[in-house]
Parts: C-alpha cells; structure tokens; sequence
C-alpha cells in the first residue's frame, strides 16, 4: 500500500522554522540560548493511515551550529492532553488553524515511527496538489530500516512517558522508542551536545547504562538499564527474529552532503 503525504502549496505563518526556533531554547537537550537563522537542512513524513494528522520530521540547524532533529505532527484540532507538547499554532492557507506539536508526544507519530521501523515499511512519498492534480515531489532525505521486519505492525496504543533528553524516550505498553536529537557527524563523532563523550559513536555511557558483555553499544543502541540486550533478545525458542520482547530495528537517514546513514531513531517491542 502507498504511504502518502498529501501536500498544498501555501502561506504559513507564523512559519515552522518561526516556532521551532522559538521552541528550541526551552529544551533541556538542546542546551543553547537563542536561535538565530534557523534553516532547515531537510525533511521526512510519515503516513497516518486516518489522514488526519501531519507527521513531518525536520533537520534543522543555525549557523554552522549542529544539526537537530525535531519531529512535528500537524493538527487540524488541539490534542487531547496534549498541551506540554504543543510547539505553537499556525495558519495555513489552505488548511486554516493548525496545531503544531513535538511529536514525541503524540501518539499518532509515535504509531508512525514504530510502524516504520518495526515493520520495515518506508517514508511517505511526497505529493503536492496542484490545481486538483497531484503531482510527486522528491523529497529532500531517504530514511531507511535495519533489523527484522515483522509482518505488521504492533498495537503501539497510548503514550505512557516521554523522557525529554538526547534521545528523547517515548514509552508505550507496546513499544519503546528512542529519538535521537543532536545528529552526529557522518563518522560518528561520539559527543553529545556539549562535546562531552558518548564512550562511542553514540553509545549511552550514563550510569546505570547497560554495557555487559553481548549488549548492543553500537550509534544509536538502546543500552538503558531496562533495555533487553541479552545475546538472543529478539528471537523466540526457534529463533523466529522478532518473536521477543526487546526485539526492535533502527532507523537511519542520509540527505544532501551527508552520505553516510546517520542513526535517527530506534524502537525495540516491550
């Protein structure tokens, strides 16, 4: 089936970039004052099978600061229970009033990206109405999946806690996610933020972080204390991959002067 992102050209305002930037300093991870130029270095979109809610991924960066990822989901109404999650709101002119959230906290995105990498299901393809017809845009980044794909998707159901940090932690009863927000470098430079080092390309040195013999440490590794990264996590008594909870797979992007994946996020089943 086509995952599809239905698109209009419009004025928006205030912008994305307009509230992103104005977001951004109020982040814990972000670490930095305020934002100036802020550009965007490019995009993905997800599909909600409703077609209710947008789900657009921006890479976005200041100067020759680093890059950022900031997951936003697009609202024709508020989210119920939304509201520390809201980014701001926008009019476009196609469209009218839209909510703007960090979709890290909204339950559609957090569908989405699950989906995505626990199924091995692809981006959305990018269309734009125009006049009435619909004509494809290529967009400006490829994301792709590693690890087992599962045949369908799980019942990821609501968010149960969203841990603000790099990467940000969004716990279901199904699924939890890791979205990483500081992008590293395409070697893998591992430093967090504030060039303090990961002990690895992006690897979780935190205290309490599991790094026992046989866990994944590899850029992007879920290694926290709950985490399941025992030699055989991810496969069932026939070694079915995917049959355990803990089994998961890692998302990846690579866009313009940037060829080298780098690690957007990871899901693993709970």
């Amino acid at each position: 089936m086509l995952c599809m992102a239905l698109l209009h050209r419009a004025d928006i305002s205030p912008s994305k970039l307009e509230l992103v930037g104005a977001w951004l300093p109020g982040r814990s991870w972000f670490g930095g004052g305020p934002v100036d130029g802020l550009v965007r270095v490019a995009a993905y979109r997800f599909d909600d099978p409703a077609g209710e809610v947008g789900i657009e991924t921006l890479l976005v960066r200041a100067g020759d600061g680093p890059i950022w990822q900031v997951p936003l989901t697009y609202r024709g109404a508020p989210l119920d229970g939304g509201d520390a999650f809201l980014i701001g709101t926008t009019e476009h002119s196609v469209l009218g009033r839209r909510w703007v959230y960090d979709g890290c906290g909204d339950p559609v995105y957090a569908a989405a990206l699950a989906t995505v990498i626990l199924t091995g299901a692809g981006q959305a393809e990018e269309f734009v109405d125009v006049d009435g017809r619909l004509e494809r845009r290529e967009p400006s980044m490829t994301v792709a999946v590693d690890g087992a794909a599962r045949s369908a998707g799980p019942d990821v159901g609501p968010i149960r806690q969203v841990t603000e940090g790099d990467p940000t932690i969004v716990a279901t009863d199904a699924v939890r996610l890791s979205i990483f927000r500081h992008l590293e470098t395409a070697t893998g430079a591992g430093t967090g933020p504030d060039g303090s080092p990961r002990g690895g390309p992006g690897a979780n040195t935190s205290p309490g972080a599991n790094t026992s013999p046989g866990a994944d440490t590899s850029p992007g590794a879920d290694t926290s204390p709950d985490a399941d990264t025992s030699p055989d996590a991810g496969t069932g008594p026939d070694g079915e991959a995917g049959a355990r909870a803990g089994a998961g797979g890692g998302l990846a992007g690579t866009w313009g002067g940037r060829p080298t994946p780098v690690t957007l996020a990871r899901a693993s089943l709970r």
